[in-house]
C-alpha cells in the first residue's frame, strides 16, 4: 500500500502469539462445535465435514455392496468412499479423514485447522525472507530515515510480516470455514507451498507440489502457465522470443515432472478405486450443472434449462448452448490463461500473476459460492507490500467487495428461507457482483502497475 504507519506496527505483537491465537481460537471453535451441534437444529459443521467423514468410514468398512472397485482391489479389503452420495474429491481426504472414526469425530477438523496455521508459517516466511525485501516500496526512503540500525529494519520487516500474515489467520471467512470442516485449508496449504518452492527457484519441488494441488482439485492446473513463463524467461531460455520461451528443455522438465506426479496420483487411485475415482472426482466436475442459486452469473440460465428427470435430449440449439460446460469454461479459461501468460514473466510477479488467474476464474466460473474466495483472498497477504494504493481507494475496493456479496446474499435470504420466487433479481444482483468485482480486480491491476514502475 502507499504507507504503512510505523507507529501502528509498533502495537503489532509477534508472530508467534498470532499463531498461539490463531490455534487457540480454532481449538475453541472447534470445542464450540460439539456443543453447538448437540443443542442446535441448525449445525455449525459443514454438510461436506460429514460426508467426508461417512467417506471415510466406507473406507474402512468394505461390504458385498462397498467395495473399491480397481485392479488392485481384489488383494486389497478396503471399501470405497464413494459409496457415499455426493462424495466427489480424491480418495486421499477420505484417508486423511479416518481417524475421524478411530480417534475423534473432530479430527478432520483440527487436522484443517492445522492447515491453516502451517499455511500462516509459509505466508510469514515468504514474506520476510522474499516478497518484503525485494518489494519496491515507496515508503523505503522514509522508513530508512526512522531506521537507526538495520535490526530495528529487520524487525519492523517482521512486524509488517506478521500483520500481513495475521490479515489470513484471523479472517473470519478463514477460521469458520475450517473449523466448520472444510479440506479447502489442505488445497491452500499445498498451492502456497507450490508458490514458496517456485519463489525460492526449486522449480522441481514446486512442480511435484503443482500435481500434487491439481490432482486434489484441478483448477491450480492454471499455475502452470505463469510458471513456464517465468522459467523461460530466465537463464538460457531469455530473449528467445515467446515460443522460445514458453517451450524449452528448462520448462518441458517443470511440465513433465509436474504431470508425471499428477499422472501418478491419478494411477494409483485409479488402481484401487477404479472408474468411480474418474467419474466422481474429474468427469462430475467436467459436466456439472448446478441450478441451485450461486454467485455465477451463469446460474440463472441454468435454472431455465435444467435438464427433465429423467434427461431427454434438448432439440432447442440454445437450450443445449446454455447447458454445455463450454458455455462457462472457453471465456473461463481464456482469462485465466491468457492472464498467466500475459503477467507470468518475471519471478517476482507470481503473486501477482496467481491472484488475477483465480480471481478471474472464480468470478466467472459455472458455479461460485463463498468458499471459492479463499481461492484468491488467499494471495492477499503477499500482495499488499507490492499495491500502491491510497487508504480510501482500499476501503472503497473493500466496501465494494463486500456490498456486492451483501447485496446478493439478502436476496438469497428472501429465496432460502422465505421460499419466495426472486431467481430473476437473484441473477441480476449476481451480474452486480460480477462488475463489482471486476472493478475490484482492475483497480488492484492498476495498484499493482503503479507500484512497478516506481
Amino acid at each position: 500500500m502507499s504507507s504503512h504507519p510505523t507507529t501502528i506496527l509498533r502495537y503489532v505483537p509477534s508472530f508467534s502469539r498470532i499463531l498461539l491465537i490463531s490455534t487457540l481460537l480454532r481449538v475453541a471453535l472447534i470445542g464450540y462445535s460439539e456443543w453447538h451441534d448437540a443443542h442446535s437444529v441448525v449445525k455449525y459443521t459443514d454438510v461436506d465435514y460429514r460426508v467426508f467423514s461417512d467417506a471415510a468410514r466406507f473406507l474402512l468398512d468394505p461390504s458385498p455392496h462397498n467395495q473399491a472397485e480397481g485392479p488392485l482391489a481384489r488383494y486389497l479389503n478396503i471399501g470405497s468412499p464413494y459409496t457415499r452420495a455426493t462424495y466427489r474429491y480424491t480418495p486421499l481426504l477420505a484417508v486423511l479423514l479416518t481417524p475421524n472414526e478411530w480417534l475423534h469425530p473432530s479430527f478432520g477438523k483440527f487436522l484443517f485447522a492445522g492447515c491453516d496455521i502451517l499455511a500462516g508459517l509459509l505466508m510469514y516466511e515468504l514474506l520476510v525472507s522474499v516478497i518484503l525485501p525485494t518489494s519496491p516500496r515507496p515508503d523505503a526512503r522514509t522508513q530508512a530515515k526512522d531506521t537507526k540500525d538495520s535490526r530495528a529494519g529487520e524487525d519492523m520487516r517482521q512486524r509488517l510480516a506478521t500483520f500481513l500474515v495475521s490479515l489470513h489467520l484471523l479472517s473470519p471467512l478463514v477460521f469458520t470455514i475450517s473449523t466448520r470442516g472444510s479440506s479447502e485449508s489442505v488445497l491452500s496449504l499445498f498451492v502456497l507451498a507450490t508458490l514458496y518452492y517456485a519463489l525460492k527457484g526449486r522449480w522441481d519441488l514446486s512442480a511435484v507440489f503443482l500435481g500434487l494441488s491439481t490432482h486434489w482439485k484441478i483448477y491450480p492446473f492454471i499455475y502452470g502457465v505463469a510458471c513456464l513463463g517465468v522459467i523461460g524467461s530466465t537463464g538460457s531460455a531469455a530473449g528467445r522470443g515467446w515460443l522460445g520461451t514458453v517451450v524449452n528443455g528448462r520448462t518441458i522438465r517443470f511440465a513433465l515432472v509436474s504431470a508425471a506426479t499428477f499422472i501418478a496420483l491419478g494411477v494409483g487411485m485409479y488402481a484401487i478405486w477404479g472408474q468411480p475415482f474418474l467419474e466422481e472426482s474429474y468427469l462430475y466436475h467436467l459436466t456439472r450443472l448446478d441450478h441451485r442459486h450461486n454467485f455465477s452469473p451463469y446460474f440463472y440460465l441454468v435454472y431455465l434449462t435444467y435438464p427433465s428427470d429423467p434427461p431427454t435430449l434438448e432439440p432447442v440449439f440454445w437450450k443445449r448452448l446454455l447447458r454445455s460446460p463450454l458455455t462457462s469454461f472457453v471465456p473461463q479459461m481464456t482469462l485465466a490463461l491468457g492472464t498467466g501468460l500475459l503477467f507470468g514473466r518475471r519471478r517476482e510477479d507470481l503473486v501477482f500473476a496467481w491472484f488475477v488467474q483465480t480471481f478471474v476464474f472464480v468470478v466467472f466460473n459455472k458455479v461460485c459460492t463463498s468458499q471459492y474466495f479463499l481461492w484468491y483472498t488467499l494471495f492477499l497477504p503477499l500482495l499488499i507490500p507490492q499495491l500502491s494504493m491510497s487508504s480510501r481507494r482500499a476501503i472503497a475496493y473493500g466496501a465494494v467487495w463486500i456490498g456486492t456479496q451483501a447485496l446478493w446474499l439478502s436476496e438469497a435470504y428472501k429465496l432460502e428461507f422465505l421460499g419466495q420466487n426472486v431467481f430473476f433479481g437473484l441473477w441480476i444482483r449476481g451480474l452486480v457482483y460480477v462488475v463489482g468485482n471486476c472493478w475490484v480486480l482492475a483497480g488492484i491491476m492498476d495498484a499493482y502497475g503503479r507500484n512497478q514502475s516506481r
